[in-house]
């Protein structure tokens, strides 16, 4: 699935070096988050299922449900890519009008079973854009 999500190169060639270390970092993120999360509870485990963008890219979805701890628990993954920016996204940025994107990240939403724990909620995030 890496090559995949990797797609066709559209960033400069230094862009893409960053792109592939922070894609390899949030993959890492993700993986490392999900086994510490399976370990504390003791006995829940994520399922995963995969998914593709026709536009370029894709991601690791997992969830977690009725755990000793976690109630319910998701952990996701993606990379998405595009030719264009779309205009809203250069709107206060016309310099970037027109240019190859690709952005990267984990989220997660965490809901423990015991009422009195805070539910969790939480995104990285990593976003390329242009020649530089």
């Amino acid at each position: 699935m890496h090559g995949a999500l990797a797609g066709e190169r559209i960033l400069s060639t230094a862009g893409e070096q960053r792109l592939a270390a922070v894609d390899a970092y949030m993959r890492d993120l993700q993986d490392r988050i999900c086994s510490g999360l399976e370990a504390l509870d003791g006995g829940a485990a994520f399922r995963e299922d995969t998914w593709e963008r026709d536009e370029g890219g894709g991601g690791r979805s997992r969830v977690l449900e009725e755990g000793d701890l976690i109630e319910r628990g998701g952990v996701n993954f993606s990379l998405v890519r595009g030719d264009r920016l779309p205009d809203s996204a250069s709107a206060r940025r016309p310099d970037l009008a027109g240019q190859a994107f690709a952005a990267t990240g984990v989220s997660l939403v965490l809901h423990p079973r015991n009422p009195y724990v805070p539910t969790v909620h939480m995104n990285v995030r990593y976003f390329d854009a242009g020649e530089a």
